[in-house]
């Protein structure tokens, strides 16, 4: 399939076939929402803890007599239904992350893609290059495509120090390499601008 390829200033300079095997693939919600689990689980610190019989302070030995007080019988001042006590099956450290094989990543990146280019959400960029690093110039040229979020995969060849940083401080924007790319960024940005150079190395990588 054919994409027109524009510069930053919304100008036509060619065009791009992009591989139907990887921009042209049905959508498939519940790949693209496990894949976005993965994500999600793999971030989680899971630290949340809490202490158990044998971590609170206090004594293990019986508070009073086992009878004669009138109170039910207790073996030490550690159980939960003491103040101070432990917490009766309360979180412990745990790793959240799960295992997604590397087809299901594909498939779910490639799905993900094809999506936002049926949309006509995907924008191929010649370059990142630009001769200064103003954030209000950059801010003025994005305009005319019209986005409410963007994103921008870039190369290492296809992007300026001028770029990363004019880009820095505008609101709803995100760039990241090609090789990091994934499901939750493609799917919560509103639009998705590839560097061309991007597309072709993206192209290797998943076919």
């Amino acid at each position: 399939m054919k994409k027109p390829i524009y510069n930053l200033n919304s100008d036509t300079v060619g065009d791009i076939t992009l591989d139907k095997s990887i921009f042209g693939l049905k959508l498939y919600p519940d790949i693209i929402h496990q894949y976005i689990r993965f994500q999600n689980a793999g971030s989680r610190q899971g630290s949340h803890k809490t202490k158990t019989r044998s971590e609170v302070n206090g004594r293990s030995k019986k508070p009073f007599s086992q009878k004669g007080t009138g109170n039910a019988r207790q073996g030490s001042s550690k159980p939960p239904n003491f103040r101070g006590g432990a917490v009766s099956m309360g979180p412990q450290n745990r790793n959240h992350s799960f295992v997604l094989n590397k087809k299901e990543k594909k498939l779910a990146i490639k799905s993900a893609l094809s999506g936002k280019v049926s949309d006509e959400q995907v924008i191929i960029i010649d370059t990142f290059k630009i001769k200064n690093f103003k954030t209000k110039e950059l801010h003025k040229t994005l305009k005319k495509f019209d986005y409410k979020s963007a994103l921008f995969i870039y190369s290492d060849e296809g992007i300026d120090n001028n770029f990363k940083l004019a880009s820095s401080n505008l609101p709803n924007v995100s760039i990241i390499k090609q090789n990091g790319i994934n499901v939750k960024d493609i799917v919560t940005y509103d639009k998705i601008f590839i560097e061309e150079k991007s597309v072709n190395e993206i192209t290797k990588r998943l076919s």
